[in-house]
């Protein structure tokens, strides 16, 4: 009764056969059964559509079919929680989508969206078959349709473990977080090969689109992990920061740390002098709770700082301007990914914690001929529009237009505090002093004696925290080593936090 059953099973298990997952092996990458086995908890798997085969009968294709075809799908657990899972299978047609490929994909994500649960995409495929002609790019299409549906109600992440090519990319790009293996993973729109015939540029396909170059130049990818194994222990690591579902609370955490717990190293942390740069990570460290901190697109646009973190076991999104990079300064890539970020925070109801020191926005003719004035306003726009509970800390600079952006009170922050060693102002004292006192500074005997003076006397008047606190901009101005408790506190007192959007289809922000 079960010999038909059980030979079925394990033909889908084998995928393209023996040879093909022995050549699958030695290019240095796990089955697709094999990755859906290390990322989920073990014996949580449920299969779907284990039995399908594609209907063409065109091109030979007749003569090749797969049970199951060229993906995996179904649902399982991990740390215990409900996720949906696509693995796309190299060995068949290599991982070619086609009709069936793309039903059983778009089954998996409409039910992980009936249910609230997060959506895992294993990417590992040649592209469209082309065999199956414009029916590939529907399948492709009715994924990407899905894709858009499910933003912002459960999350969806990808790993892209081989090649990802063409239309393909369009899937993961509009998923919420991309990670990527160094050495097997790649995406591209356009090959080499077709980037040389058109161009005439030579490249390899690591270099058009591997995972350095997606992880720090482009920024399209948020993780980068040596091994397959370390990729999908990221995934795990970050799911265990978010809800399952926009309707939920993410996961509390005890880590056993003192929510109490004072650190006077913060207290001498901020240079003597206001150009000196500081590491922004170690602040970090030192506030949230021990070893939470989970970095997101760590090599790209390092001059901010973004990742998850927790705070008395809470899960909080941290924004944070780097001293070490470009004095901190927003450009282009930092405030769309920070941007980008905070959007899905406020999606997902993970607070928001800021840390500033920011001197402005980087000047030159590259950056505003190529937009920074509407790219910057897509960070203005994130944390306008967001409705979390939102932290900021004013660790130093807080400088211009880059003083409203980064989650000022004026744009419905909640808690807003200060260090003293705050500057808070239109622009530096330097700058503000050779403006101000510009007539002064010329007629003096001694121009450089009397410009230290006016600089002095701009920063007791103007650029520190106190002038703010006095205005209500800032709630209070704290000491450095008691910041842990302090957020600590605001967070439990925002617990119940309401606030709502006017009434609107959606707003438009400035893409």
């Amino acid at each position: 009764m079960f010999t038909e059953l059980n030979e079925l099973r394990t033909k889908s298990q084998l995928g393209g056969g023996e040879a093909r997952i022995a050549k699958q092996k030695a290019a240095g990458k796990l089955t697709a059964r094999e990755r859906i086995e290390a990322l989920l908890d073990p014996n949580t798997f449920h299969e779907v559509d284990a039995f399908v085969e594609h209907r063409e009968r065109n091109f030979g294709l007749d003569k090749k079919k797969f049970v199951g075809d060229s993906v995996v799908t179904g649902w399982g657990k991990v740390d215990g929680r409900l996720v949906y899972v696509f693995s796309q299978d190299f060995t068949v047609l290599g991982g070619s989508l086609g009709e069936v490929h793309a039903e059983k994909v778009v089954k998996i994500m409409d039910t992980a969206l009936k249910n609230g649960a997060p959506l895992i995409g294993l990417n590992d495929s040649g592209g469209a078959r082309i065999q199956e002609g414009v029916v590939s790019l529907g399948g492709y299409a009715d994924i990407f349709l899905r894709n858009v549906l499910a933003s912002g109600v459960i999350p969806q992440l990808s790993v892209i473990m081989g090649p990802c090519a063409g239309g393909a990319v369009y899937s993961p790009a509009m998923t919420d977080f991309i990670f990527m293996v160094r050495k097997t993973s790649y995406m591209f729109i356009t090959g080499p090969e077709v980037v040389k015939s058109v161009t005439g540029e030579e490249v390899s396909a690591r270099d058009l689109g591997g995972t350095l170059v997606h992880n720090s130049v482009s920024g399209v990818a948020h993780m980068a992990a040596d091994t397959e194994f370390d990729a999908l222990a990221q995934v795990r690591q970050m799911l265990a920061y978010l809800p399952s579902n926009n309707s939920e609370e993410p996961p509390l955490v005890d880590v056993g740390d003192d929510p109490l717990r004072a650190d006077e190293a913060l207290n001498t942390i901020i240079p003597d002098s206001a150009n000196k740069p500081y590491d922004i990570k170690e602040v970090i460290t030192r506030i949230i709770d021990r070893d939470t901190f989970m970095e997101v697109q760590e090599l790209y646009a390092q001059n901010i700082v973004v990742g998850f973190a927790r705070l008395d076991g809470k899960s909080v999104g941290i924004v944070a301007n780097q001293p070490m990079v470009l004095a901190g300064v927003l450009d282009i890539d930092a405030s769309e990914k920070a941007a980008r970020f905070v959007r899905f925070c406020d999606a997902f109801n993970i607070p928001l914690l800021v840390f500033e020191d920011v001197p402005g926005f980087l000047p030159g003719v590259d950056q505003e001929h190529r937009g920074i004035i509407r790219k910057g306003a897509k960070l203005l726009y994130a944390f306008c529009e967001a409705t979390v509970p939102k932290l900021t800390v004013v660790t130093r600079k807080a400088y211009g237009g880059a003083y409203c952006v980064m989650n000022s009170k004026h744009i419905r922050a909640d808690v807003n505090v200060a260090w003293p060693s705050a500057e808070i102002a239109v622009m530096g004292p330097d700058g503000a002093a050779d403006i101000i006192f510009r007539r002064e500074i010329a007629a003096a005997a001694d121009p450089v004696a009397k410009k230290a003076e006016l600089v002095a006397d701009y920063r007791a008047q103007v650029a520190n925290p106190y002038t703010a606190a006095r205005r209500g901009y800032v709630d209070d101005v704290i000491e450095p080593a008691q910041t842990r408790p302090y957020l600590i506190d605001a967070l439990n007192m925002l617990a119940n936090k309401r606030d709502q959007n006017p009434p609107k289809k959606h707003g438009n922000i400035p893409l």
